[in-house]
């Protein structure tokens, strides 16, 4: 396979301005951490730099790591990650100040997040002349995407804006309802590049340096999306309302789409049979994402929770400190009042000391 630098599309052999940027976008647990981990591991003699909300959703493994710095982590094959801590162009001034090159950069937007405040910061800041945006790279999960989600202002613009569109998980749904679900993103985005996908597993070339983002459209464009613009670039910070100096940040967002976050935190375990009766039988639809870390009341493991639609995975981990509950759903016109009551109703005393 050619190194993706140097598959570029005809055309863009013109004098590069700057590193190339590729914005990956997608909607909650379209797929997007699992793309960039793909990214990191087949970068075949590049080095990457991955700006992204925090360090602990990529997982990475501890044998990559070279140095962990505050705010970034070094891998053995010249790739580095780092968190957008407050600005997301402080973050790409942090890796461009680097001593060695890096020949690629990609930034991964929150789930929450319209895709346009983030691309007009590589436009229309300092930033121009340093980094080319190249493409953004919008993940789609085609289990679990309706089309009520286009009631969302920041879902539709995932796929207006994206100049790639991946269709993952497609392994989960029939030709039918995949055919279907293309006709309904054509409809909305014209000239986009389709690309179906199992696990976000996409040859590099087909979504690195491939000169698919036309500037002067989204110049011209800017004009005629003046809601936006009280947006700011800090949009690429974490989603997570455990973080409370920045989830004002997104207020307006979660407002106009009628999405929240709500954050459940115990210092005593969950009984088993309770929470997986509150998974089959209490578990509102309107929430689209579950992500958290349990105390099993039953179990000496730290259990790391993943929930996607109506599917879920629970892995087993070492606890690392004193166990405790741990859970943040995220979803539409959520009863936050009747939820933090089912789960403290999962809640137990625990049983060993």
């Amino acid at each position: 396979m050619q190194s993706v630098v140097t598959s570029e599309s005809p055309g863009i052999d013109a004098p590069k301005q700057g590193i190339p940027v590729t914005i990956i976008t997608g909607f909650l647990g379209s797929g997007k951490t699992t793309l960039l981990n793909h990214i990191l591991s087949n970068q075949e003699g590049l080095k990457t730099a991955v700006l992204v909300n925090e360090f602990g959703e990529i997982g990475i493994d501890n044998e990559l790591i070279v140095s962990t710095e505050e705010n970034m982590i070094a891998l053995s094959n010249g790739c580095i990650c780092c968190t957008i801590n407050n600005d997301l162009v402080d973050a790409v001034y942090q890796v461009l100040e680097r001593q060695e090159n890096i020949d690629y950069l990609v930034v991964e937007t929150t789930g929450l997040a319209d895709p346009l405040p983030v691309a007009l910061t590589f436009l229309s800041t300092e930033l121009r002349d340093l980094t080319r945006l190249d493409s953004i790279i919008t993940v789609v999960d085609a289990a679990n995407y309706s089309l009520d989600l286009f009631n969302s202002d920041a879902a539709y613009s995932q796929i207006a804006y994206g100049d790639i569109i991946i269709l993952n998980k497609t392994d989960l749904v029939d030709e039918a309802a995949l055919k279907d679900l293309e006709r309904k993103i054509d409809s909305i985005k014209q000239d986009a590049r389709i690309i179906r996908s199992q696990r976000s597993q996409v040859p590099l070339p087909l979504i690195l340096s491939v000169g698919l983002f036309a500037s002067d459209k989204y110049f011209e464009e800017t004009d005629q999306h003046d809601h936006h613009d009280h947006h700011d670039h800090d949009h690429s910070q974490c989603e997570h309302e455990d973080h409370d100096h920045h989830h004002h940040d997104h207020s307006h967002h979660l407002e106009n789409d009628g999405f929240t976050s709500i954050s459940f935190q115990s210092e005593q375990p969950f009984s088993i049979r309770k929470f997986q009766s509150f998974l089959d039988n209490e578990l509102p639809t309107n929430i689209f994402r579950a992500k958290g870390i349990l105390w099993f009341d039953e179990s000496p493991q730290r259990h790391i929770f993943h929930l996607c639609g109506k599917r879920f995975t629970l892995d087993d981990d070492q606890w690392r400190g004193t166990p405790k509950t741990q859970l943040v759903l995220i979803g539409q016109n959520l009863d936050r009042e009747t939820l933090m009551s089912q789960l403290e109703n999962c809640l137990c005393v625990p049983s060993k000391s």
